[in-house]
């Protein structure tokens, strides 16, 4: 179908987003369309601040505006523990349960063998030197349950633990509220070996 050149490269520039096809971009590049012309200043107001405002905090490499970040710059935070985890929306996740209270590693991704994405790659130079110099008795590593996130967790622990650093991971298996009948044999494996005592 052809549409005039401005909506066009608006649609495309949607389709680039992750997990928006060509039927979402399409939509998106027609509300935004509809939308008054002060919203629309307001919207591409708040891309740009977030684009050129943000950066990530030199120490553990979460997304902020202030550098050090506020997780780092918290003196009431446990300074004993860090969670490292793949990227910053991962911070916000545990953030929202408010249970942990330690201190974050941000790698910016997993290394990946497959996709020729070497340790070098992450941000794992910076967590090494976090280490050297701090109180830190326990790295809590929360990659994601992928090949990837397994390989990642598999060779930080490798480094680490001969520092004399306890190194843990989140636990793994069944979800609250599923049923085990519709559960995947990977989920049921880790659910029977990361059971707890009652």
């Amino acid at each position: 179908m052809y549409y005039p050149e401005p909506i066009a490269k608006l649609i495309e520039s949607f389709s680039k987003l992750p997990g928006i096809g060509q039927k979402t971009a399409t939509r998106l590049a027609f509300y935004t369309i509809g939308m008054d012309d002060q919203e629309v200043n307001e919207f591409a107001k708040n891309l740009l601040s977030a684009k050129r405002d943000l950066r990530f905090c030199t120490i553990c490499g979460n997304l902020t505006e202030n550098d050090p970040c506020a997780v780092c710059t918290d003196s009431t935070r446990d300074k004993s523990t860090i969670l490292v985890v793949e990227e910053s929306k991962d911070v916000l996740a545990m953030e929202k349960i408010r249970e942990y209270r330690g201190l974050y590693h941000v790698l910016h991704g997993t290394i990946s063998p497959m996709n020729g994405i070497s340790p070098d790659e992450i941000n794992v130079k910076s967590l090494i030197t976090r280490l050297m110099d701090s109180e830190v008795t326990e790295i809590i590593i929360a990659t994601n349950a992928t090949s990837d996130g397994e390989a990642t967790a598999m060779y930080l622990a490798r480094m680490i633990k001969p520092a004399g650093i306890k190194v843990t991971r989140l636990a793994r298996g069944l979800a609250v509220g599923s049923d085990i009948e519709y559960a995947d044999e990977v989920t049921l494996s880790k659910a029977v070996e990361n059971r707890l005592e009652i």
